[in-house]
Order: structure tokens, then C-alpha cells, then sequence
């Protein structure tokens, strides 16, 4: 089999894994603000499941990195999926007994899924070529879109189980969820072969045009590339997971809440391949850049239409827009600038990073919406979108842009 063979069937495998993955995170993620204001009894707390799972996908980055350099990408990725399940099943039986602290744990891990789907994007570039490089990883990002978009629609069925099962009512869609997590392991477990990093570890990394055109240290690069993922994760996340708790208060019923969460989904997912040709074609940066920008349009939506659901949907969507081009660009960019043994390390690192950016915006989100309201905290995000903006021109032109491949130290 050639290589450009073998390239073409990991991303089929990634893709379908992230497809039974999206499933499961569509079909539980929507629901943890509410989830967690009726367990623990006060709306204070709703942006703590959020909050719980991107510090379960910080805590899991390193360790998640480590096995697959020491045993592949295919054991790590079914090592995650298997833990997600675990988390699904755990959340159950959490809502049945009332048990906020069980709760948090649940979402924790459910927090590893999506760390798994972080490592699969980098495991698309493994031996993908410098022209292609941003596209691979872009459609292994869009596959998250096909069960992410299904997942929170999947609210009558859960039901259904729920019934069926003699469940909480809003239970019905972790069931759901254990059965795509448990099917998504398996995909990676057997499908993975020849494993992407154990055959990449033969072959050097190509650079990219811009990367060969020289010129910024890429140690500079690394830390902007690091910090774009990073601030446009804690742009979204807070956010996103706020928005379910403002429209119930709007009066929304948990159906217009799963399809408005469903349409930022898709904008987050469905162009990803879009962002990943304008990567590979026009450079990281200026990708970066038109992400930034629709961020920065989505919040001033959100800010200035929160009494209305039509404009916290646009704005959603806009959000997810942005959020995508931003982390397909700013991620191919960290795939060009390491090479070699560091090369898994920098990227666990990079998940740690967004992971845990996450887990802050989540936790402060909800005070902050408290005090100060939707439109104060869409307000309030803006200056993270700015932060990146002004980084972008610090570090000068794309195309200034230099690899400092396996010598990077960090």
C-alpha cells in the first residue's frame, strides 16, 4: 500500500471514530448546564459541568500524549473513548441518586472524549504532506460535526431509552452516548493499522512553503500558535455554555436550546475543511486573522441581541465560525513548527493548553453571567479575540514564519 494510500485510510478511521465521538458529546454536552442547576439546586453552579469536563480533557492531554508515544495512536484513542463511556455511565447513575459531586466526576471524564477528539486531529497530520496538511486535519475536524449536530436532537429518542430503562428523564441521552463512545473505541482499536505515528516516526516532517521562506524564530510562532487555540477555546466555552442556561430563562423550551446548540455546532465543525484549504493556500496567520473577526462580530451579536433567541443563535453560529478557523489554522500551524521526539509532547501540551483555558472560561462564565448578564459577559470576551489579533501582528507576516523543528526545547 503507498503512503498517500495509507494517509487516505487513517482520516477515513479518524473520520469515522469522530463521527460515533460527535454522537456521543452532541448528545450529552447541551445538557449539562441544566443538568447541573437541577442536580445541585442553584443556577450558580451551572457552568460547573463545563468547567469539570475541560479540566477532565486538561488532566488527560499528558498522560493521553505519553501512551500514545509509548504504545501508538490507536491504544490511546480507544484507551479515551473507553473512559467517555465510562463517564456517560457514570453521569446516569449520578442524576438517579441526586449526587452532585458524582456528577462532576462523570463530566470529568467525559472530558478525556474530548480530548481524544484533540489528539485525533493532530493524529490526521502524522504523515500527511506539507500541501495538505491543513486540509487532513480540517475534515477530521468537520467529521465531529455529523454526530455533534445529531447529538443534542437526540433528546426525543433519550427520552424513549429513559422510559424503556426506568431512567431520569434527562438520562436517556447518555445511553446513547455510552453506545457511540463504546463503538468509536472499537473503530480506533482496529482500524488504526498500520498505527499513523508509529509509521511517522521513520520519515521527517516537510515544511510548509512559508516555514521554508524563514525568518521569526519559531519559538515566538509556537507561543502565538499555542495561545490562538488556547484563547479562542475560552472565547467559545464561555459562551456556549451559558447560552442554554440565558434562553431557558428566555423561556425556550429544551428543544429550541438543543437545536440553537446544534447550529453552533455545525458552525463550528461543518466549514473546518474550508478554514483547512484557506490554511494550506493563503497561510496560518491570515486564517487566524478571519477567524478572530467573526469572533469578534459574533460577540458584538450576542452583546447587543440577548433578548432575542434568533440573535443568540446567529451569534452562535458565528461564534463557532470563528472558533474553527481559528483552531484548524492555529493547530496545522503547531503541526509545522515541531519535528521529531518533541513533536507529541508540544501537541499533549497545546490540548493542556485549550483544555485548560476551557475549564477558566467555563468557571468564570457563570459568575460573570450573574453579575453582570448575558450581554456583559459577550462584551467581556471580546478582549480575548483582541489579545490574539494584537499577537498576530507582534509576530509579524506569515510568511516570516520559521521552523525550528526537532531543536525546539520545551
Amino acid at each position: 500500500m503507498s503512503d498517500a494510500s495509507i494517509q487516505r485510510r487513517t482520516v477515513r478511521i479518524l473520520v469515522a471514530g469522530q463521527v460515533l465521538a460527535g454522537l456521543g458529546q452532541g448528545a450529552t454536552g447541551s445538557l449539562g448546564a441544566v443538568l447541573a442547576t437541577e442536580v445541585s439546586g442553584s443556577e450558580a453552579w451551572a457552568g460547573a459541568v463545563a468547567t469539570a469536563s475541560a479540566l477532565g480533557a486538561a488532566a488527560i492531554a499528558i498522560p493521553l500524549a505519553r501512551l500514545a508515544e509509548a504504545r501508538g495512536r490507536r491504544i490511546s484513542l480507544a484507551t479515551g473513548a473507553l473512559v467517555a463511556a465510562g463517564g456517560s455511565t457514570l453521569t446516569v447513575i449520578a442524576v438517579g441518586t441526586v449526587s452532585f459531586p458524582l456528577l462532576l466526576v462523570g463530566f470529568a471524564m467525559l472530558g478525556v472524549g474530548t480530548a481524544v477528539g484533540l489528539q485525533a486531529r493532530f493524529a490526521a497530520t502524522d504523515n500527511a504532506s506539507a500541501t495538505s496538511r491543513g486540509r487532513d486535519l480540517s475534515i477530521v475536524v468537520w467529521s465531529t460535526v455529523v454526530g455533534a449536530v445529531a447529538g443534542p436532537n437526540l433528546f426525543g429518542p433519550g427520552v424513549f431509552f429513559a422510559d424503556w430503562l426506568h431512567l431520569p428523564e434527562n438520562t436517556g441521552s447518555f445511553i446513547i452516548a455510552i453506545a457511540a463512545q463504546l463503538l468509536a473505541a472499537t473503530v480506533y482499536a482496529w482500524g488504526l493499522r498500520p498505527d499513523p505515528l508509529v509509521l511517522a516516526r521513520s520519515r521527517p516532517v516537510e515544511p510548509t512553503a512559508e516555514l521554508a521562506a524563514g525568518g521569526v524564530r519559531g519559538r515566538g510562532a509556537l507561543v502565538f500558535a499555542i495561545g490562538t487555540i488556547a484563547l479562542s477555546h475560552a472565547s467559545m466555552v464561555s459562551v456556549m455554555a451559558m447560552t442554554p442556561v440565558h434562553l431557558v430563562h428566555q423561556g425556550a423550551s429544551l428543544t429550541i436550546v438543543g437545536f440553537t446548540i446544534s447550529l453552533h455546532v455545525a458552525g463550528m465543525f461543518g466549514l473546518s475543511p474550508v478554514f483547512g484549504w484557506a490554511s494550506d493556500r493563503i497561510g496560518r496567520v491570515p486564517t487566524i486573522l478571519i477567524g478572530q473577526v467573526l469572533l469578534l462580530s459574533a460577540l458584538g451579536i450576542t452583546g447587543l441581541g440577548q433578548a432575542s433567541t434568533a440573535a443568540v443563535t446567529v451569534g452562535l453560529v458565528l461564534i463557532g465560525l470563528g472558533w474553527s478557523a481559528s483552531t484548524v489554522a492555529a493547530s496545522a500551524l503547531v503541526s509545522d513548527l515541531v519535528t521529531g521526539a518533541a513533536r507529541i509532547r508540544v501537541q499533549g501540551r497545546a490540548d493542556l493548553t485549550m483544555s485548560i483555558a476551557g475549564a477558566a472560561g467555563a468557571a468564570l462564565a457563570g459568575p460573570v453571567l450573574a453579575l453582570i448578564g448575558y450581554a456583559g459577559l459577550s462584551f467581556g470576551v471580546m478582549g480575548l479575540a483582541c489579545l490574539v489579533i494584537v499577537g498576530a501582528f507582534v509576530l509579524g507576516r506569515p510568511q516570516k514564519i520559521q521552523a525550528q523543528g526537532a531543536s525546539i526545547d520545551i
